[in-house]
Parts: C-alpha cells; sequence; structure tokens
C-alpha cells in the first residue's frame, strides 16, 4: 500500500508549512533534470501525487480515512459504495469506486488537472513531464532574452492585454522555458553566446593554448559566466583535454544549485613559424 506521508518524509501531523517543505525538498532532489537514477522518473511522479493529496485538507481528510486507494478506483469493498454520496465534514463527496480511474468524479481536487501541474505552480516554471499533456489553453507570451539575463536572472517590464506588467525571470532559465504567471504563461527565447556553450545548466568553453604551454605546462586565464579564473595547465596536454569546474555553471531556477562549467583545451599550431622556431621544433622532435 502506498503510504504519501512516507514518500514526503512527514508525519501525519505535519502541517501544511511542513508538508510544502517537505514537496519542495522531495521535488528537487528527485527531479529527472537534476537527478540521473533510473528511477527519478517514478520517484519524481509519487512525489507530486502524495503532495496533490496531502496539501488539500478535503483530499487529505479522505486519505486518512480510506487510503490511496480512494483515488485510483478499485477500493471494492473500502468506505461508500460506487457512485453514492455522503457527507465528509464540511463538503459533499460524490465517490466513483470500482468506476473509471481517478475516483471522486466531481471532487474538487484543487484545480490541478494532473499532478504535473503542481510542479509548475509551486516552483513558476515548467515540468519536463507536463509536455504534451492535456490542459487548458492559455496564452503564451514570447520574451526574448540575452544569454547572461538567463543565466542570471531579470525583471523586464512590458505591455500584456494592454496592461503594464512586470515580468520577473529567475535565474538558470533555458531556451523554451515556459513560467507560468496568473492568467497567462510566458516562454522565454535565449540568445546563444557567442563562446559559451550551454547543454541543460552545464557550460562548455573551448580555450586555445599555444603548442609550448601544452607540451610544458604552465596556467592559463580562462573566462567563467561569472569571473575569470586561473587554471592549471598539465605538462603533456593534447588538444580535446577537458577539465571540469564544479559548481561554475548556470544555477537551477530557484535553487541554491548549479551546474558545471567543462573547459576543453584546443591547441593553437600556427601557420607560419620563423627560422629559429623551426630549428627548435626539429630539436625537439629529435627528443620525443
Amino acid at each position: 500500500m502506498v503510504d504519501y506521508y512516507e514518500i514526503l518524509g512527514i508525519s501525519k501531523n505535519a502541517t501544511e508549512a511542513e508538508i510544502k517543505s517537505a514537496y519542495r525538498k522531495q521535488a528537487l532532489k528527485w527531479h529527472p533534470d537534476r537527478n540521473n537514477s533510473s528511477e527519478a522518473e517514478k520517484k519524481f511522479k509519487e512525489i507530486n501525487k502524495a503532495f496533490e493529496v496531502l496539501a488539500d485538507p478535503k483530499k487529505k481528510e479522505v486519505y486518512d480515512q480510506y487510503g490511496e486507494e480512494a483515488f485510483r478506483g478499485g477500493a471494492a469493498g473500502a468506505g461508500p459504495t460506487a457512485g453514492q454520496y455522503y457527507q465528509q465534514g464540511p463538503f459533499r463527496v460524490y465517490t466513483n469506486f470500482g468506476g473509471q480511474e481517478g475516483g471522486f468524479d466531481g471532487f474538487d481536487f484543487g484545480g490541478f488537472s494532473d499532478p504535473f501541474e503542481i510542479f509548475e505552480q509551486f516552483f513558476g516554471f515548467q515540468s519536463p513531464f507536463s509536455r504534451g499533456r492535456s490542459r487548458i489553453r492559455r496564452d503564451i507570451y514570447e520574451l526574448a532574452l540575452t544569454f547572461g539575463e538567463a543565466v542570471k536572472g531579470v525583471e523586464k517590464t512590458t505591455v500584456i492585454k494592454g496592461e503594464r506588467k512586470n515580468i520577473k525571470i529567475p535565474a538558470g532559465v533555458d531556451d523554451g522555458t515556459r513560467i507560468r504567471f496568473s492568467d497567462f504563461d510566458v516562454q522565454v527565447r535565449v540568445r546563444p553566446h557567442a563562446y559559451f556553450k550551454r547543454e541543460g545548466q552545464d557550460v562548455y568553453f573551448e580555450k586555445e593554448i599555444s603548442y609550448p604551454l601544452a607540451v610544458l605546462g604552465g596556467v592559463v586565464e580562462v573566462e567563467t559566466i561569472d569571473n575569470p579564473v586561473s587554471l592549471k595547465v598539465r605538462p603533456g596536454t593534447q588538444s580535446g583535454t577537458t577539465v571540469r569546474l564544479r559548481g561554475q555553471g548556470i544555477p537551477y531556477p530557484n535553487s541554491s544549485r548549479r551546474g558545471d562549467q567543462y573547459v576543453v583545451f584546443r591547441i593553437n599550431i600556427p601557420d607560419r613559424i620563423s627560422a629559429k622556431g623551426k630549428r627548435l621544433l626539429e630539436e625537439l622532435k629529435t627528443e620525443l
């Protein structure tokens, strides 16, 4: 039997604030964009379903009495019979046990048409699993951002439906991210950067180094999305060698966690060299 309290890691006496806090912690931990384990998607769905039920006092009361079966049908013999009205505290519930999946036909589920809308309402940006799911049509407005605005976050003023709106974009959004507001959605379009290449929350940066530096080693200054850093080049570095800068990538929206930056070394081979340089290379060739 599924235990929603256990899924969120809370007690049955948890307050509304504790339920929300537990959901935030578990959802961020198991979000498939952040967790690469094979069970992440399944776990993420379970967490959303548990929160949908326990965060609604009416549904929580029904769950405490009849369990998880009440919300997925097939609960023959548990509580009222199919198609029966009954009084549950101050509200009236219509049961649909044993019939169409979804249970409680006519029951107020707090405005969520599917459990993945919870993530959007709670965190303010779209869950990847909501793509392609049926939902009520909403007006969508596109907002163009520079690479830096998407990385750092920005607040922009625009006119929507004849009204002046302040649109706050959280740090770390990506091209195509859809952000839900009260009665409309904003989909961001991010212009590419001249030399930073983005993959999710990670950043790739190609750094040219000279042939002598690659052979002998040394220190080189490398750009990051924040400030330049000094990076050690090991002797004998090959073209294509990649160095990871942990935590120097793009923030996850509404989170303190960040991706990484990967520096890819490319050896700069000059088109022309002096006679002296050629002699030195000839000498080096005999040493290798």
